[in-house]
């Protein structure tokens, strides 16, 4: 049976983007490659519990642009307000303005963006 491995976005600094996941969802770097076969940067992600891993890659010769609403990928949060409430202080930016009153009961949910723009879903699951 075929296993859903990694997820690759390409990001204009590995160190941010790396940072960003890492201090904000707890992600830990699993490795990191100064070159890969194709020439670029690469840093794997990985979130403890989680067997899917976040594959950045950079390469100085790409020009990133990420148009809005290319992508998205979810995480799940036992606890959707006590996580936006921390990443606010933080200062990232959760949307969709009113998030708050719109997901008051059932599936609770939320967005943010990473440094380069790509859509990260926030859903609420206990089992998180």
């Amino acid at each position: 049976m075929p296993v859903f491995l990694h997820t690759r976005i390409r990001v204009s600094s590995l160190d941010r983007s790396a940072r960003f996941y890492c201090e904000n969802f707890g992600f830990q770097v699993k490795s990191r490659s100064d070159r890969s076969p194709a020439g670029n940067q690469i840093v794997n992600l990985e979130m403890p519990g989680s067997a899917h891993t976040l594959e950045l890659t950079y390469s100085d010769d790409y020009d990133l642009n990420v148009p809005e609403d290319l992508m998205h990928f979810a995480i799940g949060v036992p606890d959707l307000i006590a996580t936006c409430d921390a990443l606010e202080k933080k200062g990232v930016e959760i949307w969709p303005d009113g998030w708050r009153e719109t997901f008051v009961s059932g599936r609770k949910m939320a967005f943010v963006d990473d440094p380069d723009g790509y859509e990260i879903e926030l859903l609420e699951r206990p089992d998180a």
